[in-house]
């Protein structure tokens, strides 16, 4: 972790040998580098205020009203998080373009030769809005569930209304959260490269990580210098907004007296219905009109054809299923370096957060700075974590010889560095609650570290670290900006198929690809909320 980056910052950041921002100067004096860094900073910016307005409602209308359904709408909303950026990006594309099959069906479709209204700046910042939406809920829902119901109570008894209720008492207690929640759109957003890809690209809206996609496809003699000062670039943008958003919320945190209960509901009387209906249809646009053109550009013979039972096929799945190879060892490669990233995380995040929750000296210090570069390395870009692990493992490795490019393990050690902090955060706040008289009385009994780990810590904790797994797993199942840079003919992932599918024109391939994955990532969270039900609570995340 430390290596890659240390080195990518060297590498972006030295001038003769020196330290020095001249690199940076220089970078942003480049007339490309200037504009799609404000292209990068207005499309992050924009859309993740659109997520945390839209995230935030729901949030407010799912954790404090007695709606009904929340289960259902609750896992309705978190689907377009685990659904690949660029599967988001060809969906809502088909869905909307002159030569959609399903709005062709329905005689909409915009006249031939009309220009794509998703192509530009435009629908990069909605479509980043609606990827990043669901993070904002999950984080926003989690601190609106933690709040203490006595002070709703008390302003309610007060003569508060439920206006002055939110804007007085929720809303300020929520600032720490809305902060986080904002700085994790934006850092997402900032390194997201699908959407932008596929849209800004036709668009003439070039961003950081395509520009970075760019460079790295030119092989020229200073490609490598340029990348890596981009990168540098990135990363420094992503550490200032953590950083910022760190010192607001500490200045904003208020301390409350007693433990968490459930915040007081609020009946929505008879606008219920209406509040039930409203959100349904946020769902059916949000969700079901891209997956309906997804599906539907897949089961055409050629995209722009009008679905209809005369067009209506399944040899598009039929191509990727049983005739293209890569499909099958895209989704195995897929699997294995989710899953073994996701079960090596839940162990590190495990033994880090047990040594930062341990006794003040050295070791905890120790702890608490390998946690503070998790949360640096969660901040950076995927594309400029795939760059950093490029410059690393470009030679073999000193004295073993041993060569880990075009492998599928520099692929799982980047999932390692990137996701670090997505294990560590369920356990860090699981070990908050702990009660260290547990570990002092092990200790004076005679138990030795080891066995309090086995017998105390990991037993209490346990649930978190596999809510901690799910998470990495979900999200490197289904990624293309960390794997971009680093696959290789036979380490193909599931994000780098559809990508190059799209990207070479087969349209009606990348459509069947990307709805199959649609389906496995559905049936994969609807397997795991049924079996959340038999689990200790917390263990599935968004069964909160």
């Amino acid at each position: 972790m430390v290596a890659p980056l240390g080195l990518l910052l060297q590498l972006g950041m030295m001038d003769d040998g020196a330290p020095s921002l001249a690199p940076i100067r220089d970078a942003l004096g480049n007339r490309s580098v200037g504009r799609a860094l404000w292209n990068s900073l207005e499309s992050a910016g924009v859309s993740a205020v659109l997520s945390l307005a839209v995230g935030t409602f729901l949030a407010l209308v799912m954790g404090l009203t007695n709606l009904r359904g929340k289960a259902v709408f609750t896992f309705l909303i978190l689907i377009p998080m685990m659904i690949p950026p660029h599967v988001t990006a060809i969906a809502w594309t088909q869905a909307l373009g002159p030569s959609s099959p399903l709005l062709g069906a329905l005689g909409l479709a915009p006249p031939p030769g009309s220009p794509h209204p998703l192509y530009g700046g435009g629908g990069v910042i909605a479509l980043l809005a609606v990827q990043h939406m669901p993070l904002v809920f999950l984080v926003v829902l989690a601190a609106v569930r933690s709040l203490p119901r006595e002070m709703a109570e008390a302003a309610r008894v007060s003569g508060a209304g439920t206006g002055r209720l939110l804007g007085r008492i929720i809303l300020p207690l929520l600032v720490p959260g809305l902060l986080a929640a904002y700085a994790l759109a934006f850092v997402s957003a900032l390194g997201n490269f699908g959407i932008p890809a596929l849209l800004g690209i036709p668009g003439r809206y070039t961003t950081l990580p395509v520009l970075i996609w760019q460079r790295l496809s030119s092989f020229g003699p200073s490609m490598l210098a340029d990348v890596a000062v981009i990168s540098a670039l990135m990363a420094l943008v992503a550490i200032a907004v953590v950083t910022v958003q760190m010192t607001l919320a500490a200045r904003h945190r208020a301390a409350l007296i007693g433990p968490p209960q459930p915040p007081l509901f609020l009946d929505l009387g008879r606008a219920r219905p209406l509040a039930e209906a409203a959100l349904a249809l946020f769902v059916l646009v949000v969700l079901g009109l891209p997956m309906a053109a997804l599906f539907g550009t897949a089961l055409v013979p050629t995209y722009g054809v009008p679905l209809s039972f005369g067009t209506l096929t399944l040899a598009n799945f039929e191509q990727i299923l049983f005739h293209q190879a890569v499909t099958a060892r895209a989704f195995v490669n897929s699997t294995l370096a989710a899953g073994v990233a996701a079960m090596v995380l839940a162990v590190l995040a495990a033994l880090l957060a047990r040594i930062t929750a341990g006794p003040r000296g050295a070791r905890r210090r120790i702890g608490a700075g390998l946690s503070a570069l998790a949360e640096t390395t969660y901040a950076i870009p995927g594309l400029v974590i795939s760059i950093a692990f490029i410059l690393t493992f470009l030679r073999p490795l000193p004295v073993l010889e041993l060569s880990l490019y075009n492998t599928m393990w520099i692929i799982v050690l980047a999932y390692l560095c990137a996701f670090f902090a997505v294990a560590l955060k369920p356990v860090a706040a699981a070990c908050l609650q702990l009660d260290p008289a547990l570990d002092e009385a092990a200790r004076v009994a005679g138990a030795g570290w080891g066995r309090r780990m086995r017998c105390i810590f990991l037993p209490l904790v346990a649930p978190a670290a596999a809510s901690g797994a799910i998470l990495v797993f979900l999200t490197a199942y289904n990624e293309v900006t960390v794997s971009a840079l680093l696959w290789s003919t036979g380490t193909e992932t599931i994000g780098t198929v559809i990508f190059n599918y799209e990207n070479g024109g087969y349209t009606t391939l990348a459509a069947a690809m990307s709805a199959v994955t649609v389906l496995a990532t559905v049936v994969l969270m609807a397997l795991l909320d049924l079996l959340g039900r038999r689990l200790p609570s917390g263990v599935v995340p968004w069964r909160l």
